[in-house]
């Protein structure tokens, strides 16, 4: 028993007849009679009845046929899902973010990547730098957006993005009208400093200490969107990404500081894992969201 005979055989029950059966598979009537003697002789029972130049199909031969439609029905649902899975109609995959690119670049690239490829189940989660890291070592996500440094050699970056820190405080603050900010400009001005843990405030304490100057730290948070929130409320100035702070709108106002703090992330993937054909199209939008903001550049 083979494809061809079982495909004859159905064409016939489908058809009536051998050779309308024949015409359908664009093979001769002897062919179509030929794989049916065939596959009686493997089945080991008639399936038609041969009377006066027409066929007529046995009691067993509907039984058998009722298992074939089956059969093809299963064949037809796998091509079908093949279908949906080369048109992105059919997908899953997983991204998680820090939050500096959560608020809008990550929904920017989820609603344009939704809209050419209705179907595609997208999970996405907010975690800090660390976590995403560990997330893609163990491969429970597709793509990361984080910090990362280059002795962690158990993912793949896919591309690097460079910014900076900026100064940000109430549109009144007496510091709003600077071009730019150095140490010396903010000593003895409350400060909101992003946690301890962060490179950020690695890279602060260290500009600071560099200037001769003691930062007057008033408060320690994270993410930088708490930070802002603090910032907004009067609490203090407060060093954070360059992005962030547009939330906010005319709540707050952002001055370049000097010397540079880096605020560098990256786009990532686990290890020696190539990328699903969602995932991959998902990071052309990705690159594209990121690319339209002028405070970052690619590395």
């Amino acid at each position: 028993m083979n494809q061809r005979q079982i495909n004859a055989f159905r064409m016939v029950m489908h058809h009536g007849s051998i050779t309308a059966a024949a015409k359908a598979l664009n093979v001769s009537q002897p062919a179509v009679s030929r794989l049916l003697t065939d596959l009686e002789a493997s089945l080991g029972f008639s399936l038609l009845l041969r009377m006066r130049g027409k066929v007529q199909p046995t009691v067993e031969a509907y039984e058998f046929f009722t298992e074939v439609e089956r059969m093809f029905y299963g064949l037809d649902r796998l091509s079908q899902v093949a279908g949906e899975i080369r048109t992105l109609r059919r997908a899953t995959f997983r991204v998680a973010s820090m939050p500096m690119v959560s608020y809008e670049i990550l929904p920017q690239a989820v609603a344009r990547f939704i809209s050419a490829h209705e179907g595609v189940d997208i999970t996405h989660d907010v975690h800090t730098s660390p976590r995403i890291l560990d997330l893609l070592a163990s491969r429970q996500i597709d793509i990361g957006l984080a910090q990362t440094s280059p002795d962690r050699q158990d993912v793949d970056v896919l591309a690097e993005f460079s910014s900076s820190c900026v100064c940000v405080m109430p549109p009144d603050h007496a510091l709003a009208g600077y071009s730019k900010l150095t140490p010396t400009d903010l000593k003895d001005q409350p400060l909101v400093a992003l946690n301890y843990k962060t490179l950020t405030y690695s890279y602060m304490t260290q500009c600071f200490a560099e200037a001769g100057v003691s930062p007057k730290i008033v408060a320690e948070t994270q993410p930088s969107f708490s930070a802002c929130g603090l910032a907004a409320m009067g609490v203090g100035i407060a060093l954070v990404d360059p992005i962030t702070p547009e939330i906010f709108g005319d709540k707050l106002c952002s001055v370049p500081f000097e010397p540079r703090i880096p605020f560098d992330f990256q786009i990532m993937k686990p290890k020696d894992i190539p990328l699903s054909r969602a995932a991959q199209a998902f990071y052309v939008e990705l690159i594209a969201s990121i690319g339209a903001l002028g405070s970052v550049i690619a590395k």
